[in-house]
């Protein structure tokens, strides 16, 4: 008779038990919280659920711990953290796995016993992988354009992926890329142009799109005829982000080169300087928009495009936003491709250099509303001193500016806004509530074309004409550098490194120099000859030809070409930014109604605020990270600050001094219930002092 109230209580315990146990699950995972996507997630959106410190704790926080890659260059890893472990990439791309919570070091992975060698700077993120049973995991690295995978739990190479453990790109990779259930889905630097997909087991090629599109292919009527044979440049560098769940990948794409002069590639140039919506299983196009047609002006499209939910004229809408160098935000229904607000076609100046075509009008959207200055006139001269105000009215009034579009000419203009933005790499981070947060900066810089001739009308010498087109914008005409954009000199190369060692380099890059592995050979063999023609080298071997360059006196009947001047910063005789602040700002912007809903200050020099000038922002780069806490946390300025801002109103709630300047993005994760946020601070952008510290914040533990 005590049968049915037993069973009544064994259904009672097991009922019991399975709730302890969904109870205890919950707890688990209320306790620990990774970050192991670059940005945060696949939809790149740089957001955490986490809200520990919150506008109420922030106040509190200090140094948890910290760690010294023990190299001196720009850093701009965005860490991974996994089960605990934070993985960073170091300057010389290096992998080091630290305990997230001690900063202890676990192990480290080293590129130099690797095929590749020796890894060099930039590089902003890793990859991670695991199948759905998670009993295979990877972490994903490139060095010199060779990917390789790693085994997270040990640090060793996974000798069974590609070749011994590595495939060749082709081309470089400084910002990781995405993964769709088993595919890799990479872009890079330098190259053809292709967005390509590779087994995560095996590295073996899935598929392919053409960025420039071949006979046949969408697109292909707008280059000449050929172009796909002999264009480069598309190659999407800042990084793409997915729609998992629908299974499209959205990619971001560079401009074709030359940047600055398009005499041999009329037309559109589809699919440059575009947000690309592809089928993450086949490579297929969905849609796609070109944000700046046939660019002449450096105007790659900066960073990932942004995956958010709006309320868009009473409906959700799954959107994606896509930033641009000058300051303009353009937001896509991600499924169609429809813009949310009407974009614009609006006439734009026209260049005067021969054998030019420039595009007769370019996008804009007419919502939100730029974020920045479009034009530089003379109510934006500086007005840091009286001398400073009439030395920039001077410049202006002799080199004016046209806006965000002006025309390459061999007359010096005021490039404004600037080749970094506006926005840059950093991007933007949206939360659910469809706000989307974002840094720019307000440079200005100077903007002239050259001839590819002598000035009395000889002959350049073969390879010095390729030099000033592919090579002199960044390292100078007269081959002397630009140290404060750290590109170096080229002059006496040969002195200091052996001829293998610059063959090596401008096949695969290194530094900020992207590789030139799909240049002909003969090209590429002539910029080094010319390069080294001077020199005295040491003598090369047998079955190398002497690399000397004839000189030539005879006068030139070939059509002009011109080649872009340089990258030049505009900057007043104090080392200033020639123009009227604001230099940096920190924006949120209401993509529900596209409305912006504030803009601050982001950065400051604390010489001039005692001058009594009010904080004029600096320039920036690195992006935002923003939490359920209600709060945005910032390196990224030139000030070595990093700051935490109250999301609903840009005020600053919290700010401490970094070693170097937080030029990255930060992340934030969760070990045993404390809630950290982790900063790499490595400084080198704006001139200002490198090292390679990375910095982890927390609340005091009796606060967590």
């Amino acid at each position: 008779m005590f049968a049915k109230p037993t069973l009544l209580i064994r259904n009672f315990m097991m009922k019991s038990l399975c709730l302890i146990s969904l109870l205890l699950i919950n707890c688990v995972s209320a306790q620990d919280k990774d970050w192991p996507v670059y940005l945060g997630g696949k939809e790149r959106d740089l957001y955490s659920e986490l809200n520990q410190i919150n506008r109420d704790t922030v106040s509190k926080l200090e140094v948890a711990w910290t760690f010294d890659t023990g190299e001196k260059a720009e850093y701009q890893a965005n860490n991974l953290i996994v089960d605990g472990v934070l993985f960073t990439p170091t300057q010389t791309r290096k992998i080091v796995a630290l305990n997230g919570a001690t900063g202890e070091e676990i192990w480290t992975w080293d590129p130099e016993k690797e095929r590749s060698g020796k890894g060099r700077a930039r590089q902003r993120g890793l990859v991670y992988w695991e199948n759905d049973e998670g009993g295979e995991k990877r972490l994903f690295t490139a060095v010199a354009g060779i990917l390789f995978a790693v085994d997270p739990k040990t640090g060793q190479t996974i000798r069974s992926f590609g070749e011994n453990g590595s495939i060749e790109l082709g081309s470089g990779l400084n910002t990781p890329w995405i993964i769709f259930k088993d595919k890799l889905i990479v872009g890079g630097v330098g190259g053809k142009g292709a967005v390509r997909a590779y087994d995560v087991r095996t590295g073996e090629q899935r598929w392919i799109f053409h960025l420039i599109p071949r006979q046949g292919e969408m697109g292909h009527d707008t280059w000449p005829k050929d172009a796909w044979k002999t264009a480069t440049g598309l190659m999407p560098w800042c990084g793409q982000s997915l729609d998992e769940e629908r299974g499209i990948v959205y990619v971001a794409t560079k401009t074709a080169e030359p940047d600055f002069y398009g005499g041999k590639r009329h037309g559109k140039n589809l699919f440059a300087n575009c947000i690309l919506a592809l089928d993450a299983k086949t490579g297929k196009r969905i849609w796609h928009f070109q944000i700046v047609h046939h660019d002449l002006l450096d105007k790659d499209l900066p960073c990932p495009p942004v995956l958010l939910t709006v309320n868009h004229e009473g409906k959700k809408v799954d959107a994606v936003a896509q930033g641009s160098k000058h300051g303009l935000l353009f937001v896509f229904d991600r499924v169609t491709g429809e813009p949310l607000w009407p974009i614009e076609e609006r006439p734009v100046p026209q260049s005067d250099l021969k054998g030019e075509q420039a595009w007769p009008t370019q996008p804009f959207p007419t919502k939100p509303k730029p974020l920045m200055r479009q034009k530089y006139t003379e109510a934006d001269v500086s007005n840091i001193s009286p001398e400073t105000k009439q030395l920039t009215l001077d410049r202006i009034r002799a080199s004016p500016n046209f806006g965000p579009f002006p025309a390459p000419s061999l007359n010096e203009t005021v490039m404004f806004p600037g080749f970094d933005g506006g926005m840059e790499w950093g991007g933007g981070a949206a939360d659910p509530d469809g706000i989307y947060y974002v840094n720019i900066n307000e440079m200005p810089w100077l903007l002239q074309m050259v001839e590819t001739r002598r000035p009395d009308g000889t002959k350049l010498v073969p390879g010095e004409k390729d030099y000033m087109v592919f090579c002199g914008a960044c390292h100078g005409l007269d081959r002397k550098g630009n140290a404060a954009a750290e590109f170096p000199s080229l002059v006496d190369i040969s002195k200091r490194k052996t001829l293998e060692e610059i063959e090596q380099i401008t096949r695969v890059g290194g530094g900020r120099m992207p590789g030139y592995s799909t240049m002909p050979e003969a090209k590429r063999n002539a910029i080094i000859k010319y390069l080294i023609a001077e020199d005295a080298i040491e003598k090369p071997s047998a079955n190398r030809q002497e690399p000397g360059v004839p000189k030539s006196a005879e006068k030139s009947d070939e059509p002009v070409e011109y080649a872009f001047g340089g990258f030049r910063r505009w900057l007043d005789p104090e080392g200033y930014p020639a123009i009227k602040p604001p230099w940096g700002t920190l924006n949120a912007v209401d993509l529900n109604t596209g409305e912006i809903k504030w803009t601050v200050t982001l950065g400051e020099y604390p010489e001039l605020t005692a001058r009594g000038i009010p904080p004029t922002g600096t320039e920036n780069y690195g992006g935002p990270l923003v939490t359920a806490g209600g709060l945005i946390f910032i390196g990224a300025t030139a000030d070595e600050t990093f700051r935490v801002f109250d999301k609903e109103t840009g005020e600053v709630l919290w700010k401490t001094k970094l070693p170097f300047g937080g030029n990255a993005t930060p992340s934030t994760y969760m070990i045993d219930g404390r809630q950290y946020v982790a900063i790499s601070a490595g400084g080198g952008k704006s001139g200002r002092p490198k090292g390679g510290s990375l910095v982890v914040f927390a609340l005091p533990s009796e606060d967590s």
